[in-house]
């Protein structure tokens, strides 16, 4: 049985994977994510997977510390998050609105499938994997 104390965390950790980028608190992603080479995110576009902390945290720094981008707002909606037996892993499901701004443009995504996976390693929870995607119905 997973306690309260649990579920909040793994839920304020997805709430920080993408919020963290308001005020660019780029320290509290990285503290939320795993920071091994088993790391990885599935984008809806095969050449933005990304592979390994080493190659997220320079993603981080090459694009959203750029002073070009400037996070607009997000909203999480739907979210699900469940836990293994163990009570030690967690799997999420959620719709997400992603806005921001590159060098004044908006870019971002609109009702986008995020799923994700985060494990609890001594006492703190991070996610070891996300993929990202967009309904393609016929």
């Amino acid at each position: 049985m997973v306690d309260e104390k649990d579920r909040m965390e793994v839920e304020q950790c997805i709430n920080d994977a993408i919020g963290w980028a308001s005020n660019k608190d780029i320290d509290r992603l990285f503290s939320i994510v795993a920071q091994d080479e088993d790391f990885f995110i599935f984008h809806p576009d095969a050449r933005s997977t990304i592979v390994g902390f080493s190659a997220f945290k320079e993603l981080g720094k090459r694009s959203w510390m750029n002073e070009a981008f400037k996070a607009t707002d997000f909203k999480i909606m739907d979210l699900r998050v469940n836990f293994a037996r163990a009570g030690n892993v967690a799997w999420y499901s959620c719709l997400l609105d992603d806005h921001a701004e590159w060098n004044g443009k908006p870019i971002g995504w609109d009702n986008c499938r995020w799923t994700g996976t985060l494990e609890k390693r001594g006492e703190s929870w991070v996610v070891v994997q996300m993929h990202f995607s967009f309904a393609k119905d016929d």
